[in-house]
């Protein structure tokens, strides 16, 4: 276990114990790998309506409202418990704002809850704002729709667990919680995913210098 996952482990404990103010102090912890994943998953049309940083406003006050249910329920990880709430208030923005037919984000939704934007389009949008040269960015947009009809051939499990183990930075122990599968298959998914991605882009030239994944 991790020095932030102890921390986590401990400040859980704390909350079930009945001590509120570890909320605070998960949610500070918790704050930019919360953030990160906002931005990750935000429908790309909400960029340049709301701020992350409102979402995570709204998630935390949701959170101080659920606090009762985390506790009944004694979940493994705070983080996890957190995460899906901000998951949660994205969908319910992701709604008020565009008026797609979300369900409400203030029920409890699946781990798997579809996602305002599709895996495969933010890992997209995560590879292409990697690639910095001229030349490569006057083809970004005949390369995104490469890359994204190329994810889409992966099992989805296989994005999530890419963009959950490579762009939202979370440890093993958290992909397994979050996919609701044991940790050993979680580490099998993210190596086989990895070579996976390293094929799709040695198929669309531009992607070269991401070799290094």
């Amino acid at each position: 276990m991790s020095e932030l996952e102890q921390q986590d482990d401990c400040l859980r404990r704390r909350l079930i114990a009945g001590d509120e103010t570890a909320l605070a102090e998960a949610f500070s912890l918790h704050r930019d790998r919360l953030w990160q994943m906002i931005r990750f998953r935000m429908d790309a049309r909400l960029h340049s309506r709301i701020d992350a940083d409102d979402i995570l406003q709204e998630a935390y006050l949701a959170a101080a409202q659920r606090i009762e249910h985390y506790v009944k329920k004694e979940s493994n990880s705070l983080f996890v418990w957190l995460r899906q709430i901000a998951t949660q208030t994205m969908i319910d923005v992701h709604r008020r704002h565009i008026g797609a037919k979300m369900r409400d984000a203030r029920r409890e939704v699946s781990i798997h809850a579809k996602m305002p934007q599709a895996t495969s389009i933010s890992l997209a949008a995560q590879l292409l704002g990697r690639l910095t040269s001229p030349s490569q960015a006057a083809l970004r947009d005949e390369l995104a729709v490469q890359l994204e009809e190329s994810l889409d051939k992966m099992e989805p499990i296989d994005q999530e667990v890419l963009a959950l183990r490579h762009f939202e930075e979370l440890s093993n122990r958290e992909v397994a919680e979050v996919l609701d599968i044991q940790q050993k298959a979680a580490s099998i998914r993210y190596i086989r995913a990895i070579g996976r991605l390293k094929n799709i882009l040695a198929q669309i030239p531009g992607f070269e210098e991401l070799q290094g994944l």
